[in-house]
């Protein structure tokens, strides 16, 4: 962990004198102030808040968690834990960490986390073993997981998960999923991952928009996952649902706080986009970090107005591109002018992200055949989940012909994980 971020997590802000966050029972009252109704979505864990965190009391708690774990009043779960008298026994941080302070690939190390002087574990990019060890000598026996996801297979959260649940087996101690809705929907799309290109941004086989609520994923893990992986499934697996959520329900409309998941998805329209445009990163084009609408602006060097004239020939729906240039502050092509396109959401209820990233990566080899490739190291393998989708369009493959290569898997994911949903 780097000086600049260490001295943030003892320095900071976050190292108040005293707690001072509104009791559980506070902020059942505020929610109620604020016009809260039933038809509003309401996550799991504001109602867990509103009844005091009475679920918890007695039990030696461990949370895995980051920013996102938030209740509709900005406070965090567990600064509400421990301002309720029910203080988790440590906490488990993933990708970027508890706290957030870390870019990608990165995370915040061990630590005691100077508001509540309860003790962070890192867990990211951590061995199964490790993470069961992390787990004993914090002595917990129950794990509740409180992160929301966005709805890709390769956002790593969903595979922090999956290593808990294994860790949890392993060390015969009960799990807890406090649900969120899933901020792009409850449709699946894409192609299934091959296990032989399993890695950090993919384990299983599942769609790469998934369609499923941590929740829901946790299910699916246990009963399809677990008894292979690991060995047995969860000694128990509670999901606390969320309330009033529906699978065709986007983010936009919940009426809930967006919360960065993660440095470089900084909005609602960012996460829409992102299971597909998160494909560049697998080329030598800049998917946009660095500049402030990541997975929205695409592009590099030698790169002009033709691309985004290609793409909106397509007639994509709910979308449509327009010419941007920019220069990078950090990440690919760092300080260099590069020409692209920003993608501009039209309509996010038919916005399709993959198959707008598909055209997108079809023209670009197609108008630009001297600046488009892929990156050597085939990334574009692990993000995709198998080989087929660059070999196809190598060989010249229209979007259509990627986009049907896959249909037969997508069916077969989507019957199997019918039984596991939630939310209809």
């Amino acid at each position: 962990m780097s000086m600049d971020r260490r001295r943030f997590l003892t320095t900071s802000a976050l190292a108040a004198p005293a707690l001072t966050v509104a009791s559980s029972a506070t902020a059942g009252a505020d929610a109620t102030r604020t016009g809260w109704h039933e038809r509003r979505v309401i996550p799991a864990s504001d109602q867990l808040a509103a009844d005091g965190w009475r679920r918890f009391r007695g039990r030696k708690v461990g949370v895995m968690t980051n920013p996102t774990g938030v209740l509709q009043n900005q406070i965090h779960i567990v600064d509400s834990m421990v301002a309720a008298g029910v203080p988790p026994t440590a906490v488990f941080g993933p990708e970027h960490g508890f706290r957030g302070t870390a870019q990608a690939g990165g995370s915040e190390g061990d630590y005691l986390d100077p508001r509540t002087q309860i003790p962070v574990y890192d867990t990211y990019l951590a061995p199964i073993p490790k993470i069961a060890d992390q787990f004993r000598k914090a002595g917990i026996d129950m794990l509740v997981f409180d992160i929301a996801d966005i709805g890709a297979r390769f956002y790593t959260y969903i595979w922090s998960l999956y290593y808990a649940m294994q860790a949890a087996v392993a060390t015969n101690i009960d799990f807890v999923v406090l649900d969120r809705p899933n901020p792009i929907g409850g449709r699946a799309y894409g192609p299934l991952l091959d296990p032989a290109y399993a890695s950090g941004v993919g384990r299983k086989p599942i769609a790469q928009q998934h369609g499923m609520t941590v929740g829901e994923a946790a299910r699916f893990y246990d009963a399809e996952f677990l008894p292979t992986d690991a060995g047995g499934r969860l000694r128990s697996l509670e999901i606390v649902k969320v309330r009033n959520w529906r699978r065709d329900q986007l983010f936009l409309d919940t009426g809930l706080h967006w919360v960065l998941p993660s440095p470089n998805v900084p909005t609602p329209e960012t996460a829409l986009a992102y299971p597909g445009t998160c494909l560049f990163e697998g080329t030598v084009f800049s998917e946009g970090r660095g500049t402030t609408r990541p997975f929205e602006i695409i592009g590099a060097p030698g790169v002009d107005w033709r691309w985004a004239e290609a793409v909106n020939e397509a007639g994509l729906p709910g979308v449509r591109l327009r010419e941007q240039y920019f220069v990078p502050t950090f990440h690919k092509w760092v300080g260099q002018t590069c020409g692209g396109v920003q993608v501009h959401i039209t309509d996010p209820y038919r916005f399709q992200a993959i198959r707008t990233a598909i055209t997108m990566l079809v023209a670009a080899k197609r108008t630009h055949p001297d600046v488009f490739a892929w990156r050597p190291d085939n990334f574009i393998d692990k993000l995709s989940g198998s080989d087929r989708l660059r070999k196809m369009i190598d060989a010249g493959a229209g979007v259509d012909e990627v986009i049907g290569a896959w249909r037969s898997e997508l069916a077969a994911f989507n019957a199997k994980r019918e039984r596991y949903l939630i939310y209809r």
